[in-house]
């Protein structure tokens, strides 16, 4: 007798009676009450740090023509960049960039009328990154870093001799990294004069912040179910790469 996914699972986890399922979730909302204090008290204390300001004239290309820091604001006075891994001579951008790109358009509306502007910066061609965002249908504003030096300097890009020596400084501390080019967020202001400040970055899981499909995996009895690859995130795909979802059935149907 075949047992399907859904029956497995059930056997291998605790069934209990409905006032035994309620206490135990009011016992882990507590808990999730603590976290959600603690997101609000790193949130304020995220606000509260040290701002630096931004003294090079960086110079970017997008669909519009070349453009400055101060220009990509949009009128606004907060932008929000993320960092996008799409380097020069590339065929396309980074998967992991990608989902986190997928959740983009969606919010953008939201993010404005709270004075933000989101923009992805690459260091590939903007010829390049106009092609693969036709690919992808994506409608956010995208600019190019070819010839500057903001990627490298807010930490998101390496040179040929620092990969050589094996570590690069990423994420605030020195580790291996296996391409020249890396994901982040960075948070700007621009003030009345004018002049922009660097309020905040963060890399590694910190980028989390962007990628809403794995907050809602997180509440499934599943989780984000990559326990079986050989690294985090090594299951996403473009969004027009995939085969097509499989089933419990179809999954059960492969292993008989």
């Amino acid at each position: 007798m075949n047992t399907t996914i859904a029956e497995a699972h059930t056997v291998n986890h605790p069934v209990v009676s409905s006032d035994r399922w309620v206490s135990e979730r009011k016992a882990l909302l507590a808990r999730e009450k603590e976290l959600t204090r603690l997101h609000d008290q790193i949130a304020r204390e995220r606000r509260a740090l040290p701002w630096e300001r931004v003294e090079k004239g960086y110079v970017f290309d997008t669909p519009e023509g070349r453009r400055t820091l101060s220009d990509l604001f949009g009128g606004r006075r907060q932008l929000l960049v993320q960092h996008f891994m799409f380097g020069p001579g590339w065929e396309q951008g980074c998967p992991s960039c990608s989902f986190m790109a997928d959740h983009t358009d969606g919010m953008n509306v939201h993010l404005a009328h709270r004075d933000i502007t989101l923009v992805a910066i690459s260091r590939a061609p903007l010829t390049d990154i106009e092609r693969f965002r036709r690919r992808m249908g994506w409608q956010f504003s995208w600019a190019s870093s070819n010839d500057s030096d903001f990627n490298h300097d807010f930490g998101v890009s390496f040179t040929p001799e620092e990969l050589a020596k094996g570590e690069v400084c990423y994420n605030y501390g020195m580790r291996s990294f296996p391409v020249g080019e890396a994901p982040g967020i960075s948070v700007f202001y621009q003030d009345d004069a004018g002049e922009v400040f660097h309020t905040y970055s963060t890399y590694g899981r910190g980028l989390e912040v962007m990628m809403g499909a794995y907050q809602l995996m997180d509440l499934t009895p599943k989780g984000r179910d990559e326990n079986d690859v050989p690294y985090k995130m090594a299951w996403v795909r473009h969004h027009d790469s995939y085969e097509p979802a499989p089933t419990a059935g179809s999954c059960c149907d492969a292993r008989v």
